[in-house]
Formats: structure tokens, sequence, C-alpha cells
């Protein structure tokens, strides 16, 4: 027996620990949410480099388990974030959450390993189905309605997806994941579809109109899989085609621009997200091996620490029941450890020295150095002052800091802390060491993020960040407004013309039953009328009459002829 006879792929293992949580005692839920994602990184970590596992579906050989160097990080950081995620979660959460958690985090695994283009989109719309379940688990009328959006929004990026593939095999012959050229219809439709899981505006609104309205515990899971199955996809299908780095450094803007409106702290951190892997896209459109590699850990450390700032958001929804900045503040004093921890992964994120994100947003700046992309570089500059300004500051400050809301809630449960304090030691472990993640990307690292320019760049850029932030606190003053997004289009005014529609259509209908219907059955009555035997076209008419008529139209014509 072959090896490929005893393969099966590692999201199988989170797929039976998906099926089998509703199932066992609810006392051993914790073991198992913690257990399956050790088994499955196992797995992950056993597997060597290449195709292990091919099967026959729809006349097509199809690589079902392929590894390398970034598939088995990507594959690991799932892992991880579904054991964290899961521990975060199991004293508040449902077992339908945590189930479909679980399910969704295997897809994640399963794209990872993809080896053909087949099989990523069946990974890819098992992840569309439990992710749009997770989101339903808010358990609130906007987190139903969101969810609807929110699966519509996918099946659409999944039709456009699928478009792209068969168009690829029909003109390749193959349906293997490699890198591709933006030449024809089909590729444009793949990346299309694959822009649309990674939240690229126009197409983004999906992101914080859903991730919000979860609980607080299923926001922490939506951060981490669908946008950054993306981001792997776009590394392994179009490294270095640049029109991802003018698609990228819009979204950052993007994400920077709307966070600072919000006053909604979950999406604030949400329009963060979209920031963070516009970062990502901006590396994969550079295309060189160092920004490939800062793209891999860039994604890796952002899920660690947007997780961290999700986890902090959502103990505070769960001891005040708030979500608003305009109702919270002062919170350190009752809820340190979430302050700390939340404050931790604050700075993660404004790639402060020592932290997860220095050593890995700089790999990808560094690179647009490299390769003389002068504007680039200096957008990301500009951007990382934004991200400090917005989710740096912004967030920590209005919610555990700044004004006394009243509120004297407790630290939540001790899961919840744990979860936190292990993410919070990880962003800064990496910060501190890190060749802990430098030795796992996919190119070997020559980089080395601590240099004095490296960190007095950084330090001054931070340092009139924060300046800027409380120099202009005035204006930065949180109220109860909205922001209009593209969503605004399909949850406010395409309702709206909808209903327009629909009235018109049933005045039409009036109109075509009026004019059209109802003529219509008179229409026999009328041809019976005028041509029956009693009909006046049946009677005999005398032959003057008929020459008095042929007189009429002549004289007509020839009065025509004469003005033409």
């Amino acid at each position: 027996m072959t090896i490929s006879e005893l393969m099966f792929p590692p999201a199988f293992i989170m797929i039976l620990g998906a099926m089998l949580l509703p199932v066992v005692r609810a006392s051993f839920r914790p073991v198992l949410l913690v257990l399956v994602p050790l088994l499955t990184l196992l797995m992950i970590w056993n597997l060597d480099d290449g195709v292990l596992l091919t099967a026959r579906f729809l006349g097509y050989e199809v690589e079902l388990v392929e590894a390398s160097n970034v598939r088995r990080l990507f594959a690991t950081i799932f892992a991880l974030m579904a054991m964290i995620g899961g521990f975060f979660a199991f004293q508040h959460a449902r077992v339908v959450e945590m189930s479909a958690s679980m399910a969704y985090a295997a897809g994640a695994v399963g794209v990872s390993f993809a080896g053909d283009l087949i099989t990523l989109f069946l990974f890819w719309e098992f992840m569309a189905l439990f992710s749009t379940v997770v989101v339903w688990c808010g358990g609130t009328e906007e987190a139903r309605r969101a969810g609807i959006r929110y699966g519509i929004m996918h099946l659409i990026g999944g039709i456009v997806l699928k478009i792209g593939i068969e168009g690829v095999a029909v003109q390749t012959g193959s349906i293997e994941v490699q890198a591709l050229m933006l030449d024809s219809f089909a590729t444009w439709m793949i990346l299309i579809g694959v822009l649309i899981n990674a939240a690229a505006p126009p197409v983004s609104a999906w992101l914080s109109d859903a991730y919000p309205e979860a609980s607080p515990t299923g926001s922490v899971i939506l951060s981490a899989f669908t946008t950054k199955t993306a981001v792997l996809a776009l590394l392994l299908l179009f490294p270095g085609q640049q029109v991802l780095i003018w698609v990228g450094l819009y979204m950052i803007f993007y994400g920077i621009i709307y966070a600072l409106m919000e006053n909604d702290m979950r999406r604030i951190l949400a329009y963060s997200i979209v920031n963070q892997v516009g970062f990502m896209v901006v590396g994969v459109g550079i295309g060189t091996e160092l920004a490939l590699n800062g793209v891999a850990a860039h994604a890796f450390s952002h899920i660690i620490y947007k997780a961290l700032l999700l986890m902090s958001a959502g103990a505070v929804i769960v001891q005040t029941g708030k979500r608003k900045c305009t109702d919270l503040g002062g919170l350190y004093r009752t809820m340190p450890v979430t302050a700390i921890c939340g404050t931790i992964g604050a700075l993660a994120i404004s790639s402060f020295p020592y932290t997860s994100g220095f050593i890995s947003k700089s790999m990808i700046s560094q690179s647009a150095a490299y390769g003389e992309l002068a504007f680039v570089w200096y957008g990301l500059v500009a951007a990382s002052a934004g991200v400090f300004l917005h989710a740096g500051i912004k967030f920590p400050w209005f919610v555990f800091f700044q004004k006394d809301s009243g509120l004297r809630p407790k630290d939540p449960s001790w899961n919840m802390q744990a979860a936190m304090i292990i993410f919070a030691v990880a962003c800064v472990l990496l910060g501190v060491f890190p060749s802990l993640l430098y030795q796992f990307l996919p190119y070997e690292v020559t980089y080395v993020p601590y240099t004095a320019d490296h960190l007095v760049t950084q330090l001054q850029l931070l340092l009139f960040a924060g300046l800027a932030f409380f120099v202009t606190l005035p204006l930065m003053k949180r109220t109860l407004t909205i922001s209009l997004d593209i969503d605004f289009f399909y949850r406010k005014l395409g309702p709206k013309l909808w209903k327009s529609f629909v009235h018109w259509l049933v005045v039409l209908n009036g109109l075509f039953q009026t004019l059209v219907i109802d003529q219509g059955k008179r229409l026999p009555q009328l041809w019976i009328r005028y041509h029956g035997p009693d009909g006046p076209l049946a009677r005999t008419w005398p032959t003057g009459s008929m020459l008095l008529w042929v007189a009429v139209m002549l004289v007509v014509i020839l009065i025509g002829a004469r003005l033409l």
C-alpha cells in the first residue's frame, strides 16, 4: 500500500471534529476543541512537500493534498486559530456555533493544501456555507439579515470564480494551482472571485456588514479565515501582478478612512481587516521573494493580533452589553487583563517594535524600497501612521481609557482571559524572536528587521501619529452617526428601487391587461361584427361608391407625391 492510499486531507480531521461536537457530552467539548486542532497540526507537520494525494473527479485528476512551506504555514495558523478561538468561545458560544466554526476552519485548511482549482473551489464554498452559519449565530434579526447578504455575496464570488476556473480548464487543459497571467477573461474572473473573498473594494462591505453582527465569539473566528485564504490564493496564483499593488493601496486607505469614522468598536476592527489585507495584497503585487515572505509572515501575525483585538472587544461586549465607543471608557480600572491584552494587540497592529506586526509588515514596505517603488513605499509608510491612529490608539483609547463611562464590569471568564493572554504573549514573542516565524517562510530570509534605520523610522512615525491623534482629539470625538458604504446600495437604496420596480411592473401589467388582453378578447366579436354575414363589409356596395373611393385615394397619392 502506497503512502497516497493511506493519506487523507488534514481538513477531514476537523470536519470529523465538527460533526462530533454536537453529540459529545458538554464537559468533553473543551477537550475536543483543543484536541482536534492539535491532531490536525500533527498531520500538517508530517506532510512532505509535493503532491501527496490525488483522485478522479468529474473527469479530472484532482490534487487533494499538495504541501509546501507556505501552504503548511497558512494551515498551521488556521489550526491554531481554531484551537485558541474555540477555547475562547466554549463557555459562551452555542454548540451550533462551535461546530460551524470548526467546519469553517476545516475549509480553510482544505484550501491551504488544495493542489488544483477544483479542490480549492470546493473547500472555498465549504467555508462560505459554514461562515454564513457563524454570522447567523449572532442570534439577532440584524445578524440574520447580515448573514443572508453575506451568503449572497459569497455565492456571487463563487460563481465568478467558477466561471474563471472553467475558462482556464478549457483554454489550457490544466486545473493545477500555479502562477497565472492576467491575459484572458478566465484569469481575470479568477482574480475577481478571489478579490471578493479578500474584501477588496468596492465589494468589501460584506465584511464590515456581517462580522460585527456575529456573536462576540463568532467575530473572532470570522476574522481569521476567509480573507487570509484569499491572500494565500493570490500568493499562489497571481504573484507579481502589478495591478494588485494599486488594489492593495486602495484597500489600505479605504480601511483607514472608514475605521476613523466609525463608532462601533467591532466595525472599527472590521475595516481594519480590510486595511491590513491591503498590505498583503500590495506584497503579492510586488512579487519579490522578500515581498512574498512578508505577505506570508504578515498573514500569520495578523491573524494572531486581530483575533486578540476582537477577543478584547468581545470580552467588553460580553461583560457590558455595549459595543459603541460613545458608551464605553475607563474600563481599564475593572478589566485590567482585557485592557492590557487589547493594548498589546493594538501595538502589534501598529507595527510597534518588538511586536509581531513590526517584523512582518516592515518586510513588505522594505521590498517596495528595494524594488525602487518610491510612491508605493511612501504610501505604505503613511498608511502605517493611519493604522496607529485608528486601531493603535483610537480603539484602546475610547474603549479602555479616556472618559469614565461609569461602567464597572469585571474581566471575563477564565478561558477568555487565558486565550487573550496566549495570543498577547505570541505577539510579543514573535516580535522579540522573529526567527521563530522566519524559519517557516517560503523563501530563505536574509532580512534583518531590527536595524537602527528601521527602528528610528518606525518610532518617529508612531510618535508623530500619536501626537497628531491627541492634538486632533476634539475632532476625533465619537458621535452617534453611521458611515455610508457601498452596502447602502443593496441594504437601503436597493430595496427602495425594488419596490419602485415592482410598482411600475404592476402598472405596466395593468396596462397590458387593458390594452392587450381585454382588447384581444374583443377581437373575435369585432371580426364577426364587421366581417360577419350581417356586417358592413359583407354587404353589396354600389359600383359608384367604389369609384368614388378610388378617386379619393388617387388624389391623396398625387398630393403626397407633389409634396415629396
